[in-house]
């Protein structure tokens, strides 16, 4: 027994040090004076009995009591209780100086002032009610003067006479003196806390959840921080937290209370558990990783670094479940038809506390399952040392990612835990039953969940009863002072005690009390007794243990008969099944096996293995360990331990290797934990060894019969036997062997009862163990550290877990955990060098573990001396081993097989042995697709002049017989990326180097370098490559360096170019001053046509280059080298080309037999005329025209043109300055039956339709401007003259006669019944301006339907503008239905329809282009192709696996990639039915009139004429639109080194996948098949031909192919490989055209054709659906042929199948033999074709047999005759179906041009409704503002800008003249029914390339800024507060301006406006990101920059606005307007 109380205190307030009426504590008294010899006084107890500080009151407070618990330096803990009252104070006022002689006068002055007293208790024991009832026995004896009582009794009774009772001893009861009667009643338990009813308390005031997530935060080590505004709540919750983590017990800082001069400590590193008063809510908020939990307010805040760790399922719900049974009773019955009724006796909150404790001991019983079986015992005598297993732990539970466990594990808590719970004899107590039985009472309770209710009743009775005994309670006396004793006015101060007479009191009561403890001590000592600790369940049952070994049988089976194939050396056998074995080794199960089974041969005497034999087992052994982390959660390093330090091979006579030299690069050989938890499992087998032959089978019989009294036994599986007979019972149980904690449990029990000799002799035994066995470690260490070849260092044997995984970017080593991670060791002492860093490895384990295993200081000595030997001996062995095993033979690796070659193609570098690994395609793994594991592969990567390419073959070796081959042209390599770390398992190889390169042919190539590769050579590839991709010019590529090709040859002139330094002169200063922009072009002073004259293209905008082509996306590209052999920048002259071609007339006739140029005269579009305009006859409509032949009038334009007849060259070369890079209209077809024209030119220039039409800027260009307007009006009107129903009217019949003839039957009549939806714009359409701000909105509508547009009945239905910007002046929202009515109205029968951007349509003079319409459309820009392009590759071909998530589908629909295909299908269906339908004329002037337009008029000319649905035709079309009209495919596709930076742009692929899509919907019209498009696709970009390569004619005028004579064809060349021969490709120094190899190609087999071609049977025009749902992905995206690479390099892939397939045939349709084809392997097409091609296969078979001359298959083909129809039959009609289906597929098309037009319309209808200029002034801009025209920035004093005041438009001085006219303040409409349309503001950033085609998102989404959009800016009626304020800037260097602020309390905003009438917003704050708004103290206002404030300010008028983002600043007109501006906006707030 020891003291009740060991001190009393009294502290008094210090008089002395007071300031202010605040001041210190003061110890009084206290009570015995001096130190207990075991309890010491604790000094500082004065800061914890007034926590908050020691202050006077002017009131008298009620005496209050808590408890705070201090912690001494021995981590006791002592509990203060303090009862604290108030005493008057006569406050006194120093005298002055002159009466300070005299010192006994004092003048006193009263007052009502009241210092604080408290009197404390000092104590070790936790019996707070008792401490109070102490105290207030004093307080009353004190307040009330008990008669006969004193003071000093009390005391001395208190601290001398109570003796507190041990934990499980009886009752003891006592009086202090005051006539009272206390009792002690100590707990049965003493680990167990007792906790009353505070743990029940603390869910009342948190709620579940936030206990449990506080109970989490406590156990894994962090801060946690309790408010309240009592003492007492503090101090029960904080030890409420620390009974819920019972058995675990908390073991850094505790302090309940903290006191105010404390604070510090909370800033402290290490984790805590404290409490502070709310009065300090304010000073913890800077605490940023401390969890503080409000307990007024039930609330837990967890910052944001803080990570909350979470409980394993399924623990933590059946916690949540079993706490809401508890708490929320009524919950559980809450949706009950018919509710019990309720219980007449609520339950009392002390029982609902030990239920929510006993759920508590539950769940951690649950979490600690097992942990007793991983307990590992080193010695136990003298004392035990047992060690916690960790790693065994979590790999047994499968916790090795779970956080909240491994953070429990290493703590502090549960290492207390271990070394208290983790003998096996000692005394037990709750937890020790509960754990036993957990698991059976969880599966039970799984059965019948009424059974948890029990058990946790059952375990909250034992809690009860622990603390509660005794049953009869004992009735207490204590007196109590009387109500409002405090609150007298004559109260006496506490009394001085007299300390002799408590001294004397104390020291009798000390020497009555030795008896009565000695009587105690005897009792309490039977009550706890040490016994045998039951183990509970073992941890390996914990799991269903035969369901995993089911799940693994045939994989177990498959590694049992490859490890019997190994030692029977059947290794050819073993090989077969090894891969398997692999992939079987990822699993635990199997790793474990493989252990079982190799230990199992070395028990046999197998461990001395041949090579091969060797060379299998080593790859087993790394397989596991490299499937295995480093934690060794399975223990399957320690089982291969021994094994690879027993398995060897014979090297030379007296050269042995052991298998641990090939183990060692594995990260779990550099963790120190797994050393030290293997060390400590095999000295715990030596210890068990050590006793075990004590305890024969009948003593451990007997043993456990007495145990059986004890619930549980040790180690027998109580579920096992029950299942057997008793037979079999006690079989199992004699079978059973002893654990070492039995033994250790034994031995403590008789260890008492040995001699001393024994003890000694155990001790001495068990230290011997221990210290032969660290011996035994060190070497294995150093056998498994020091590597074979001694000179690498140990950093390159170190890999972190994720670096061994098969991802292709690894975790880098510094990322990873080092080799002395895990001690702490200091990385900078490491010396790179191996026996240091081995030997300092060894010396710290070995102290690490004799120390803890208590070896002796002489034996950790020796061991020291010992270490530096044993490593070099080591070191020295393997010297010879490693000598000896590099002259063994390599391993024979497969041979580098050599990929077949095009002629004239070379190898640049010979192939580099290399794996090609599998990327994120299923396809050829094996995996869900299934067939053969064709990926990995081992082979080689070559590199040749065309292509990259790798042929090698799997690794799988049930799968190598095929070839693998996959090979891309180098030309088409878009990314090279380097790949770090990565390890085959099928070949047990870490590879350093590695490559993933990816090709824009949808190709990947991911390449890991074998070991024996070089990095130079690695280097030397990478290099190579980047040459050969990037070649200085065309001439360098393949299409022409596989030959002898000369210099291009300069063309014949008649002068020489630079004949005179005069001449040189003037071309140098030429091209100077145009590349500095000063000067673009030269007119000649004469215009007579015989002198020479040089053009140039006309002046466009300023800003651009004259003469340099850029294109319409975002990209800087006019860097770009214009041609491949001349300067771009040269001055083109006539003499160079023009004077040529117009003096040769032949010339001129060669270039119309080209196919682009004949397709003219076809279709009738003239003839070729050079004479005089005065010569021509007008029979012709239109001419060729040569305008252009010699490159004059346009770079990048043809030499031939069609141009109507009355055209002259002149007024072409005049007018075509008004488009961009002067590419004019020009007809490229014409329509045969409505005789419309088709146009296609670049888009205006914004200064040639706004700008010349309405500005003149200077006197010496209106002139010029005007004659170019002039000329391209005139240009107009005789295009409108050239179409044809614009005289006759529509006279002209259409070919329908159903009611769907015209555009205006669908407006009008709404034939099909559906509504006319106007498509929205999509987000990715809308282009944004340079400055990256978002292009406003500019047309807004709902997505309504039009039916019977303009009808009246149907107006209210139209669709609406929004209200927010378009109302009337009298408020009322307008519709907008007459808008839509007025542009539908506009859609007449007009001549010429132009399809064009946006900004070209606004300022058009309509009454100048008469019967013209003007429609902008829609298009995507090629920077968004080549975005979407780039997802679509990567969705295609992805280079590493997908997650759930990331779908295929899901990845092409992110890309965008078919809404472009979309959108071009659509615009080419407007065209379509514009010129078939309504027969009207179209002109497309998008961009620069080079790619979109290119993919708009090519692909409706191959929807409205059959021609160029044919071989020729589709040839003549390429020709003619895509190369003749100037697509850049040089820069497009990167072919050249200038043209890298980029980026690769697919247009042309882009339109190739349109005509797939047609080719889909359309088969039966097309003469060629869909090889012949993917054909294309791939060759345009392979560089293979010339025919894609330079940008325009021009430049192949210049490169000589343009006028090429066309060889005639050889009659041999059928005889040969289909043309495949070097003579094919001998055409000079010109390279290849694709033409002719496709026409050479064509005429060998049907390759290219379409065998369901029927020209005759389908309709002449095609409209295609464009609906999504009817486009797919194409196959020549997703589909390779891994057999011999893509198959259109034709010659090699007919090589490679001969190779592979071993026949004698070189056909490339493959072979007749029966065999089975793979999907990504073989080519459907060429294994198994069609009927057509194997009958033709079969004739020319034949051919060969009979030995006739081969005859062409188009032959054969035309002499067949289609099936006669019977003459007697009906003639076959079209069914009703077929009919409706086709007018149902017209209706739709034709609705999509509808769309398109009523989109156009409606955006011209509001352009043209802001045809009012702005009213601009000059501003001086001080903060930075960017021009809305040119995007520049408008900044500074110097130059100052115009501000439009009525919408705010912003503009340089010198921009004002272009700013168009469309101001948005618009005027007041006077009649509305005169002006019923409300449009909206245009966007004021625009620039001259719009970012948004046409109108902006119509039918859009609604968001929450849309949705408050629907309220008017101007309306009244939500504003709270409005008026000026001035606002400060959001930098230091912006200064305050005055804006005009409206508070809006429905929109949730505060905006700001440059002025009052301003209708645009400058800026806006939305007030849900506010957190406070206060004014401004006048003391900070003078820190306050006044740069832009008047001289004069109202400094109370300055307030603040502080949300999540910034900190404005305002400054009102006064006080009262900033309060008046707080007080509206936190009513906003609020």
């Amino acid at each position: 027994m020891s003291r009740l109380v060991d001190y009393f205190v009294i502290v008094g307030y210090d008089h002395e040090k007071e300031r202010s009426g605040s001041s210190c504590g003061k110890i009084l008294q206290r009570f015995p004076k001096s130190d207990w010899p075991d309890c010491h006084f604790t000094p500082g107890i004065e800061l914890f009995c007034q926590p908050t500080g020691w202050v006077l009151s002017s009131q008298r407070q009620q005496p209050t009591f808590f408890i705070s618990v201090l912690t001494d330096i021995d981590a006791d803990r002592h509990y203060c209780a303090c009862l604290t009252f108030n005493e008057p104070v006569a406050m006194t006022t120093k005298p002055d100086d002159e009466d300070l002689e005299d010192p006994d006068v004092i003048i006193p002055h009263h007052s009502q002032m009241f210092a604080p007293k408290s009197l404390i208790l000092i104590t070790r024991h936790d019996y707070f009610e008792t401490f109070r009832n102490c105290l207030g026995i004093i307080y009353t004896a004190y307040v009330d003067k008990l008669p006969q009582v004193e003071i000093e009794t009390l005391v001395g009774n208190m601290i001398g006479c109570v003796q507190a009772p041990p934990l499980g001893g009886p009752q003891v009861r006592f009086s202090i003196g005051a006539g009272d009667r206390q009792a002690l009643q100590p707990a049965l338990c003493s680990t167990l806390p007792i906790t009353r009813h505070v743990v029940a308390l603390l869910f009342q005031q948190l709620g579940i959840q936030n206990v449990i997530n506080v109970f989490a935060l406590s156990l894994t080590d962090h801060k946690i921080l309790f408010l309240s505004q009592s003492f007492s709540r503090l101090t029960e919750s904080c030890h409420a937290i620390l009974s819920l983590q019972y058995p675990l017990k908390y073991t850094y800082v505790y302090i309940p209370i903290l006191p105010s001069a404390l604070l510090e400590v909370l800033n402290t590193p290490t984790p805590f558990i404290a409490g502070v008063h709310s009065i300090h809510k304010e000073d913890i908020k800077e605490l940023l990783d401390v969890v503080v939990i409000d307990l007024d307010g039930g609330s837990v805040h967890i910052p944001e670094c803080i990570v909350l760790p979470t409980i394993p399922e399924p623990v933590l719900s059946r916690t949540m479940k079993a706490l809401h049974m508890i708490l929320h009773q009524d919950l559980l019955m809450a949706d009950l038809a018919f509710p019990p009724s309720p219980c007449k006796k609520p339950v009392s909150l002390e029982q609902k506390d030990k239920e929510i404790r006993a759920v508590f001991i539950r769940m951690l019983s649950e979490l600690l399952t097992g942990y007793r079986s991983c307990l590992t015992l080193i010695r136990i005598h003298p004392e035990p040392f047992i060690t916690f297993h960790k790693a065994s732990f979590l790999g047994h539970k499968g916790m090795v990612e779970e956080d909240f466990i491994l953070k429990v594990l290493n703590g502090m808590s549960f290492n207390t835990f271990v070394s208290e719970r983790g003998p096996p004899y000692r005394v037990c107590d709750i937890f020790d039953e509960v754990y036993a039985n957990i698991q059976e009472n969880v599966r039970d309770e799984k059965l019948d969940s009424s059974k948890m209710v029990l058990n946790i009743s059952d375990l909250a009775q034992q809690l009860h009863n622990n603390e509660n005994p005794n049953p009869q309670p004992y009735v207490q006396k204590v007196p109590r002072p009387t109500e409002g004793a405090y609150s007298r006015i004559h109260q006496p101060t506490f009394p001085v005690l007299d300390e002799d007479k408590v001294a004397a009191i104390i020291e009798d009561g000390i020497s009555n009390q030795t008896q009565n403890n000695n009587d105690l001590l005897r009792l309490t000592s039977t009550r706890l007794q040490k016994r045998i600790v039951p183990m509970g369940q073992a941890i390996s049952t914990v799991g269903d243990r035969q369901k995993i070994v089911d799940n693994n049988a045939r994989r177990l089976e498959v590694l049992r008969n490859c490890v019997n194939f190994i030692f029977d050396n059947k290794i050819s056998d073993a090989r077969i099944i090894f891969p398997a074995v692999l992939r079987a080794l990822k699993g635990k199960v199997a790793r474990i096996a493989l252990t079982s089974e190799l230990a199992h041969n070395i028990q046999s005497n197998r461990a001395m293995l041949e090579h091969q034999q060797f060379d299998l087992i080593v790859r087993l052994l790394n397989c596991a360990l490299q499937n295995d982390s480093s934690m060794d959660e399975n223990g399957v390093a320690a089982s291969i331990l021994p094994l690879a330090t027993s398995f060897c091979r014979k090297l030379c006579t007296g050269v042995i290797q052991f298998a641990y030299t090939l183990c060692q690069d594995h990260a779990v050989w550099g963790n120190q934990q797994f050393w030290e938890a293997a060390f400590y499992q095999d000295v715990q087998k030596d210890i068990r060894q050590l006793y075990a032959h004590q305890y024969e089978e009948h003593i451990m019989v007997r043993w456990r019969k007495e145990g059986s009294r004890q619930r549980h036994s040790m180690e027998l599986n109580v579920n096992q036997s029950q299942r057997l007979s008793p037979d079999q019972s006690r079989s199992s149980m004699k079978q059973k062997e002893i654990g070492a904690l039995d033994i250790a449990a034994e031995q403590l029990r008789i260890w008492s009862t040995l001699t001393e000799a024994q003890q000694q002799e155990m001790i001495n035994n068990e230290e011997s163990t221990v210290y032969s066995q660290a011996i035994h470690y060190a070497n294995r260490i150093v056998y498994m550290r020091v590597p074979l070849d001694c000179s690498r260092s140990l950093k390159n044997l170190t890999f972190d877990d994720e670096t061994k995984s098969n991802s292709n970017i690894t975790a880098s080593l510094a990322e990873s955990d080092s080799i002395d991670a895990e001690s702490g060791f200091d990385e900078t002492e490491v010396s790179g060098s191996v026996a240091p860093d081995v030997i300092r490895f060894v010396t710290r384990f070995v102290d690490k573990v004799c120390q803890d295993s208590g070896v002796t200081e002489d034996h950790i000595k020796s061991l020291h001396q010992m270490i530096p030997g044993v490593v070099a001996m080591h070191m020295e062995t393997l010297e010879a081993v490693n000598r000896e095993a590099k002259r063994l033979p390599p391993i024979q690796k497969p041979r580098i097989l050599t990929p077949a070659l095009l002629p004239g193609e070379e190898i640049v570098m010979e192939g580099l042995r290399v794996y090609l690994l599998a990327d994120g395609r299923e396809e050829g793994t094996g995996v869900n697709m299934g067939g053969p594991s064709l990926l990995p592969a081992e082979g080689a990567i070559f590199l040749t002049t065309y292509r990259i390419i790798f042929k090698g073959i799997p690794c799988d070796p049930l799968a190598c017989e095929a070839v693998i081959m996959r090979a891309f042209p180098v030309s088409t390599l878009t990314k090279e990326k380097k790949l770090n770390v990565q390890y085959l398992p099928h070949l047990n190889q870490w590879l350093q180097e590695g490559l993933q390169l990816r090709s824009n042919i949808f190709q990947l190539l991911k390449i890991a370098f074998d070991d024996e590769v070089v990095a130079d050579n690695v280097e030397t590839f990478r290099k190579l490559v980047n040459k050969c991709r990037n070649p200085p010019t065309v001439f360098d590529t393949f299409a022409f360096s596989g030959h002898s090709i000369p210099q291009p040859v300069t063309l014949h002139k008649q002068k020489e170019k630079n004949k005179t330094l005069k001449h040189f002169a003037k071309k140098t200063l030429m091209k100077t001053a145009q590349k500095a922009g000063l000067k673009s072009g030269l007119k000649s002073k004469h215009s007579s046509s015989h002198q020479k004259a040089k053009y140039s293209l006309s002046p466009p905008q300023a800003n651009r280059r004259s003469l340099t082509p850029r294109s319409s996306d975002s990209e800087s590209e006019g860097g770009r080298p214009g041609s491949e052999v001349f300067d771009d920048l040269s001055i083109v002259d006539e003499n160079e080309f023009g004077s040529t071609l117009m003096a040769d007339p032949q010339a001129l006739e060669k270039l119309l037999e080209k196919p682009g140029y004949h397709d003219y005269v076809r279709l009738g579009l003239g003839s070729l005329s050079v004479t005089s305009s005065k010569d021509r006859s007008n029979s012709e409509p239109f001419r060729i025209s040569s305008v252009n032949a010699n490159f004059s009038v346009c770079r990048s334009y043809p030499i031939l043109l069609v141009v109507p007849q009355s055209v002259s060259d002149d007024n072409i070369r005049r007018f075509a300055r008004t488009h961009r890079q002067c590419r004019f209209p020009v007809i490229t077809w014409r329509h045969s039956r409505t005789k419309a024209l088709l146009l296609r030119a670049s888009s205006f220039h914004s200064r040639g339709l706004m700008g010349m039409l309405k500005h003149n800027t200077s006197s010496t260009t209106s002139s010029g401007e005007s004659t170019s307007s002039l000329e391209q009006e005139k240009y107009f009107s005789v295009l409108v003259a050239a179409t044809p129903n614009s005289a006759r009217n529509g006279s002209y019949k259409a070919s329908y006669s159903d009611s769907l003839d015209s555009l205006d039957s669908l407006i009008m009549s709404g034939a099909t019944g559906e509504s006319l939806t106007i498509p929205e714009t999509p987000d990715n359409f809308k282009r944004a301006p340079k400055t990256g701000k978002s292009v406003r909105t500019s047309l807004k509508l709902k997505g309504q339907s039009l039916t019977r547009i303009g009808s009246s009945k149907e107006r209210n239905r139209t669709s609406t503008f929004d209200p927010a910007r378009f109302s009337h002046p009298n408020g009322d929202v307008s519709q907008s239905g007459d808008l839509i009515h007025n542009s539908v109205q506009g859609l007449k029968k007009v001549s010429l329809y132009v399809l064009g951007e946006k900004t070209q349509m606004k300022g058009v003079k309509m009454e100048s282009f008469p019967k013209c319409d003007f429609i902008p459309v829609d298009f995507y820009e090629v920077r968004y192709v080549k975005a979407s392009f780039k997802k679509l590759m990567r969705a295609c071909v992805p280079s590493s696996g997908q997650g759930p998530e990331g779908t295929f589908l899901h990845a092409v629909e992110e890309s965008g990639w078919l809404p472009q295909l979309q959108n071009i299908l659509q615009l080419a269906g407007a065209t379509v039915d514009l010129l078939d339908v309504q027969g009207s004329s179209v002109m497309v002037c998008l961009e620069d009139g080079w790619d979109a337009t290119t993919q708009v008029v090519a692909l409706a000319q191959l929807l409205l004429d059959p021609f160029y649905r044919t071989l020729d035709g589709f040839k003549a079309l390429v020709e003619k639109e895509w190369l003749s009209f100037g697509h850049r495919f040089t820069h497009r596709s990167n072919q050249t080194q200038a043209t890298q930076a980029s980026g690769f742009a697919p247009i042309f692929l882009q339109w190739l996948d349109v005509v797939h899509q047609v080719h889909h919907q359309f088969p039966l019209s097309f003469e060629f098949n869909q090889y012949y498009i993917k054909f294309l696709a791939y060759h345009y970009i392979s560089n293979r031909f010339r025919t894609f390569m330079l940008d325009n004619e021009l430049e192949r005028m210049e490169a000589g192919w343009l006028l090429e004579e066309k060889r005639a064809h050889r009659l041999d060349d059928l005889d040969e490989e289909a043309g495949f021969t070097q003579k094919h490709f001998q055409q000079g120094s010109l390279g290849v055209p694709i033409w002719d190899y496709i026409d050479k190609l064509h005429r060998k087999s049907p390759l290219f054709y379409n065998f369901m071609y029927s020209p005759g049977d389908q309709e002449n025009v095609l409209r295609p659906y464009s609906n999504l749902a009817n486009l797919k992905v194409w196959d020549y995206f997703t589909t390779e042929d891994l057999a011999h690479g893509p198959s259109y390099d034709i010659e090699v892939a007919q090589k490679e199948l001969s190779q592979n397939e071993e026949t004698e045939t070189l056909e490339m349709l493959g072979q007749h033999t029966r065999r089975v084809v793979n999907g990504c392997y073989d080519n459907v097409m060429l294994q198994q074709p069609d009927y057509f091609q194997w009958q033709f296969q079969e004739i020319q078979k034949l051919e060969r047999d009979l030995e006739h001359l081969p005859r062409k298959w188009k032959t054969f083909w035309d002499r067949l005759q289609t099936p006669a129809r019977d003459p007697n039959s009906l003639p076959r009609e079209t069914s009703l179906s077929m009919q409706l289906a086709r007018s149902h597929g017209r209706s739709i098309h034709k609705r999509s041009t509808l769309e398109i037009l009523v989109k156009g319309k409606m955006l011209g209808e509001a352009a043209r409704s802001f045809a009012q200029p702005h009213r601009f002034e000059e501003m001086t801009y001080t903060t930075a503002v960017n021009c809305d025209l040119c995007s520049e920035l408008l900044w500074g004093l110097v130059k100052p800008g115009m501000h439009c005041i009525d919408c705010g438009y912003n503009c340089h001085e010198k921009c004002q003249s272009s700013v168009p006219k469309n101001c948005t303040k618009l005027k007041a409409v006077s009649d509305s029914s005169n002006s019923s349309s409300s449009v909206s503001r245009p966007s004021l950033s625009e620039t001259r390339t719009i970012q948004a085609p046409v109108a902006e998102r119509i039918a859009m989404t609604t968001t929450t800024n849309q949705m408050y959009e629907r309220y008017p800016q101007s309306s009244n009626e939500h504003v709270t507060q409005k008026g000026w304020l001035y606002k400060r800037g959001a930098f230091k260097l912006k200064g305050w301006k005055k804006r005009w602020f409206v508070l809006d309390s429905m929109k949730h905003q505060m905006r700001w406006y440059d002025s009052e009438t301003d209708p645009n917003a400058r800026g806006q704050i939305d007030l849900s990101e506010v957190e406070e708004v206060r004014t401004v103290g006048t003391k900070h206002v003078q820190g306050i920059p006044k740069q832009g404030l008047p001289k004069k300010v109202d400094e109370n008028g300055f307030f603040e606005l502080k949300s999540t983002k910034r900190l404005f600043h305002f400054l009102a007109a006064n006080a009262e307007a900033a309060h008046e501006w707080v007080d509206k906006v936190q009513g906003c707030i609020q």
